[in-house]
């Protein structure tokens, strides 16, 4: 009978742990922090690259929080003959998150994001180009509070529309492309931790 009471508490605090966690007034705060370097042996060619993505969001209402990401992109790429070449852009990213209103440590959500980007492209420190990012993505995800203040997330891309340009600065020439699609690949979901308080 004592085991039974423990557990039921147990699973009582759990459920209104994940259902304090998203409701009005709480904040989130999360973000994207990602380094990539690769290198070809017994050569000179290297590329190396950064992202710093920290964001934040307001419940304005219970289960609906509104926030936005501002980051960091950087990238460098070096090649045997040719000269070096690096990218950078400021990056923001407003979204909008709907959990689910179920009790218990695991909700679903949906989170529609606005990812737009500026940046320079240059070689050998000289500005060749200016970049702009503007997308749209639609993404599902799980979310399980093991505590209070923790929250583990996994979420796939989902449904994405990106518009790039890069224009030239030597000839004003500029060149937009387009990409858009679905992906849902649960098997490769992203993982995350958010805070929650």
């Amino acid at each position: 009978m004592k085991k039974l009471l423990l557990t039921l508490s147990a699973v009582a605090v759990l459920g209104l742990a994940a259902n304090a966690q998203t409701e009005k007034g709480k904040f989130i705060v999360g973000g994207q922090v990602g380094y990539h370097g690769s290198s070809v042996k017994d050569t000179d060619n290297k590329n190396n690259s950064l992202i710093i993505n920290p964001n934040v969001g307001y419940f304005v209402a219970d289960n609906i929080a509104i926030g936005t990401g501002i980051g960091y992109e950087w990238s460098k790429y070096e090649q045997a003959n040719y000269p070096e070449s690096t990218e950078s852009a400021f990056v923001l990213t407003p979204f909008g998150r709907m959990y689910s209103k179920n009790d218990g440590p695991v909700k679903f959500f949906g989170q529609l994001s606005v990812p737009m980007a500026w940046g320079t492209q240059k070689i050998d420190d000289t500005k060749t180009a200016t970049t702009a990012n503007y997308g749209v993505e639609l993404a599902p995800g799980i979310a399980y509070f093991p505590t209070s203040n923790i929250g583990v997330e996994f979420k796939v891309r989902g449904l994405f529309y990106n518009n790039s340009s890069v224009t030239e600065e030597s000839t004003d020439t500029k060149v937009t492309t387009d990409m858009y699609g679905l992906n849902v690949n649960s098997l490769a979901p992203t993982v995350g931790v958010t805070f929650h308080f």
